[in-house]
């Protein structure tokens, strides 16, 4: 019998989104048991769950959880369903091509891996990367130049697409509710490389997600950048949270990193309260504070 999957997914009103990313599983090759589906939107969707060919659980949240709350309810529904596998999806996310999961599958097998990820690539432009890769020193978002290292090693975008063995859950734990959003990711790599289980990207099939290049901020050309995210809500989450993993998990480079890249960021260009709002933000994630929900940091 082949390995069952589970699909874990969040959405968030993206109703288009979802039924794009729904019709896209139903088409898979492999073999999708089910697919937990958490809607903490304003808008539910439960009537394109319902209609969906996938075999949707259709789970309404009416508390806004985050990416960081949705990944952990939906996760543990699929873990529920019995299935050896959870196939990990956000809404705005969905397999380039029915092989997706097959491919994923077989990786996973022939390399020895408790979790595999493929490429992510851009809506409209799937020769592009959303989300860079670093060869030889250098940022590259050209597909074709990943896809010659073949299956990457200990190297992946965490959650789109992350095919992980249930049990992995038990060892490392469930995203981090605390985080919210932008940061959960980095959190659960770092366990997957400190408990020893082995991960990596296949670059032979790819996910379609919108992509990250516009925070990509330049800081000292191909040497050193940062990422100022698009708008207020998620800057907040993204600088707390850095600052959080970097003193929670001792991580000096992305600290010398983050001290310098950031004030010549803000003094380039001519930011005074964007820098003194990273600056708070980061430093109140290094110290544990301003944890909580949305609401009370007034968003």
């Amino acid at each position: 019998m082949p390995d069952s999957v589970a699909v874990a997914a969040v959405t968030f009103d993206r109703p288009d989104d979802v039924s794009t990313l729904l019709d896209a599983l139903a088409a898979q090759s492999g073999n999708i048991t089910s697919v937990a589906l958490v809607d903490s939107g304003k808008t539910p969707v439960q009537d394109i769950a319902e209609a969906s060919p996938a075999p949707v659980t259709y789970i309404r949240s009416n508390t806004n959880l985050g990416g960081a709350g949705g990944f952990s309810l939906a996760i543990l529904s699929a873990m529920a369903s019995g299935a050896e596998w959870i196939w990990i999806m956000d809404d705005d996310a969905h397999p380039e091509d029915p092989n997706c999961l097959s491919a994923l599958l077989e990786a996973a097998q022939e390399h020895h891996m408790d979790v595999v990820l493929p490429l992510v690539v851009a809506p409209g432009h799937p020769d592009t990367l959303s989300f860079h890769f670093r060869l030889n020193g250098k940022l590259t978002h050209d597909r074709a130049e990943v896809e010659k290292l073949g299956f990457i090693p200990d190297v992946g975008h965490f959650f789109n697409g992350a095919l992980i063995r249930a049990d992995v859950f038990f060892r490392v734990g469930l995203p981090d509710l605390r985080l919210f959003i932008r940061g959960d990711e980095t959190d659960f790599m770092i366990r997957l490389r400190r408990a020893g289980i082995r991960f990596g990207t296949v670059t032979s099939v790819a996910l379609t997600h919108p992509a990250a290049w516009a925070e990509v901020q330049q800081v000292a050309g191909e040497r050193l950048h940062v990422l100022v995210p698009e708008n207020a809500f998620k800057q907040f989450y993204f600088y707390r949270n850095r600052g959080h993993l970097t003193w929670k998990y001792k991580r000096l480079r992305s600290f010398a990193a983050d001290a310098v890249g950031y004030p010549v960021h803000f003094a380039k260009t001519r930011d005074p309260r964007g820098f003194a709002a990273w600056l708070r933000a980061y430093a109140a994630g290094m110290r544990g504070r301003r944890f909580g929900p949305p609401s009370d940091f007034g968003f």
